[in-house]
């Protein structure tokens, strides 16, 4: 089970660094090196929110391949997996697939490091 964890937090890793780096040569004027929805780059426009979003997409897939703080980068990878499986649900097919297995990896990661997460559900927290 070690070995399957690994190589998710390392696709997963590579999914997102790939991602942010795609985004970032878009940002930058060049051509994408890899697929891109042009509904979701319409959407992110070519400003801040592009260069915020891609940018913690690029520390995320570091953090995930180094193996730092996995469960607060999952935590952090939550709101974005949904956003992207939304977009692609709705708006824009083309890519549901990767969007599906970004979804399904995610949640194989948040049930092997679910123990990390028991606090974060306490309703009624005690101060340390």
């Amino acid at each position: 089970m070690k070995i399957v964890i690994r190589l998710a937090e390392i696709l997963l890793g590579i999914i997102f660094l790939g991602a942010g780096l795609n985004g970032y040569t878009v940002l930058f004027g060049l051509d994408p090196f890899a697929p891109t929805s042009p509904a979701a780059m319409a959407f992110l426009g070519d400003g801040y929110l592009l260069a915020l979003e891609k940018g913690v997409e690029i520390i995320a897939g570091v953090l995930l391949l180094i193996r730092r703080f996995v469960p607060l980068v999952l935590v952090v990878l939550a709101s974005i997996i949904i956003n992207i499986l939304a977009f692609h649900l709705f708006v824009d097919p083309e890519l549901l697939i990767l969007a599906v297995l970004v979804v399904l990896l995610e949640a194989l990661l948040a049930w092997h490091y679910r123990e990390n997460f028991k606090g974060l559900l306490e309703s009624k927290p005690e101060p340390k």
